[in-house]
């Protein structure tokens, strides 16, 4: 009977630590509720400054795409707000881009006169890898007075669902291991 209840528990030690993913992706929304705009001067280089960017992370570029676009573009191009020869365009104005390297990742709005204002981000990626987020939908925009409505459906857009949003997941995974072990115990198998 002790046993069972060292396999039992030995069980639910397992299911703890498979279910708990400490390094989840996260989704980086540029900008945060401004979303990625020239409207009321935001600072995208404080923005970037504060965030812990891993490769699997996502950056999220909300914005009006009658207004705005989005260029990842080489160091060079970033640096002189050159537009004309960019590594990537993107330009639904619900941009999800997986980072995909460690590094710098150069962006820019490539309307003219926007980078020069400061619509330009430069993502630095560290080390370490994190795992996919685990919703694969994209978050979808939410609307503010900066932006005129889009006919995308509105949600908040914030990080991946992190340890913390799965932890009610592997609270009852651990009640039904430990009910099953309750069980096999009594019934002395």
């Amino acid at each position: 009977m002790a046993s069972f209840i060292k396999v039992g528990l030995f069980l639910v030690v397992v299911v703890v630590f498979a279910g708990l993913n400490l390094s989840a992706a996260k989704i980086y929304t540029v900008g945060d509720s401004i979303g990625w705009t020239i409207l009321n001067s935001p600072n995208y280089t404080a923005w970037a400054a504060g965030k812990p960017f891993r490769e699997g992370d996502i950056v999220y570029f909300k914005y009006n795409k009658q207004f705005h676009n989005v260029l990842e573009v080489p160091k060079e191009d970033y640096n002189s707000c050159k537009s004309g020869s960019p590594l990537a365009t993107y330009s639904t104005g619900n941009d999800s881009i997986t980072i995909k390297t460690a590094g710098h990742h150069y962006f820019i709005c490539g309307i003219p006169g926007h980078c020069q204002i400061g619509q330009k981000v430069d993502i630095f990626v560290g080390g370490g890898k994190a795992t996919a987020p685990a919703s694969s939908a994209a978050p979808s925009p939410s609307l503010s007075p900066a932006f005129v409505p889009s006919t995308a459906p509105s949600a908040s857009s914030a990080q991946a669902p992190s340890s913390g949003a799965q932890l009610p997941v592997v609270l009852s995974t651990i009640i039904e291991v430990a009910t099953m072990t309750s069980a096999i115990v009594l019934m002395g198998l």
